[in-house]
């Protein structure tokens, strides 16, 4: 497996299960390791061709995107060609290379009105971002439409970088800081390493199409982050809920989104997607944890 995007928490993940099957790629790569740029595969859709040839892999995994939502807004050409051209070109490459694709998405594909939402349910972006991975989607099936399309929601987990949310939930709340954070956004925590898990398991049975896999709770954001306060034994009083309006996010959010696990059951019965307290259990026993203090 092709793993573009190997800096992120997902691809990381994904390279971590995979060993000797993986192969990585990063936009700026750690000394000795491949270097690929999804914009620049969208200007010149040769070097997505050229990476597929050199590594001659049987599946290409498009991990990477531009996924800061109030960025996307602010810069949508930058977005698209993330997002939408970059993984379309890498399809089309891996179509003629005789791999298939795999390509990450989201559930703000929806509006938020009245999730959580199916595979097969109307899409209705609100902000640059969602439409952006929906474009996404459409563009990688339209170049491979035999590829394998993973949406997914609010993923944490062990990471090179250290940036998802449950680092900012450990980083603010250990510094005994309070946190504001929207009680009016719901959707799913998904873990890293369950996901990986999962994808890994629904390229192995040959899936094809849009699949849901996420976490098995809908939650709101303020939920969440109490949740893993809790775990890390942090005070989860700190964690301040507030209204999306009241937060001035600068890209609109689908409020009630989350998502549905009904195609994902059956098509890798028994996947294994953990709730919050198991899931923070497994990090500390794979990984130092971001809220592990160094003994006195």
């Amino acid at each position: 497996m092709l793993v573009v995007g190997a800096g992120g928490q997902l691809g990381g993940a994904l390279l971590a299960q995979l060993g000797d099957a993986g192969v990585g790629t990063w936009r700026d790569p750690p000394a000795g390791q491949a270097a690929f740029d999804l914009e620049e595969a969208a200007r010149h859709p040769a070097a997505a061709s050229e990476l597929v040839g050199s590594v001659a892999p049987s599946v290409v995994c498009a991990v990477g995107g531009f996924t800061w939502v109030d960025g996307c807004e602010g810069d949508p050409a930058r977005a698209m060609a993330v997002n939408r051209d970059g993984p379309a070109a890498l399809a089309a490459a891996a179509r003629a290379a005789g791999a298939r694709t795999t390509y990450f998405s989201t559930d703000y594909v929806f509006d938020g009105a009245a999730g959580p939402y199916g595979e097969d349910d109307p899409v209705n972006p609100l902000s640059v971002y969602g439409r952006s991975k929906l474009e996404g989607e459409r563009a990688v099936l339209a170049a491979d439409p035999d590829a394998l399309v993973v949406r997914t929601a609010v993923v944490y987990g062990p990471e090179a970088h250290g940036r998802n949310f449950a680092y900012q939930v450990a980083a603010t709340l250990g510094a005994g800081r309070t946190m504001q954070v929207p009680e009016d956004q719901r959707s799913n925590p998904t873990y890293n390493v369950d996901l990986a898990a999962a994808v890994i398991g629904l390229v192995a049975s040959g899936a094809r199409g849009i699949v849901h896999v996420v976490g098995p709770e809908t939650l709101d954001r303020a939920t969440f982050a109490r949740r893993l306060a809790a775990g890390m034994g942090l005070d989860p009083g700190l964690v301040e809920g507030r209204s999306t309006s009241a937060l001035g996010q600068g890209a609109p959010r689908p409020l009630d989104a989350g998502l549905t696990t009904g195609r994902l059951q059956e098509l890798l019965p028994g996947a294994l997607l953990r709730t919050v307290e198991p899931a923070l259990s497994h990090w500390a026993s794979v990984a130092s944890p971001p809220w592990a203090r160094p003994a006195p």
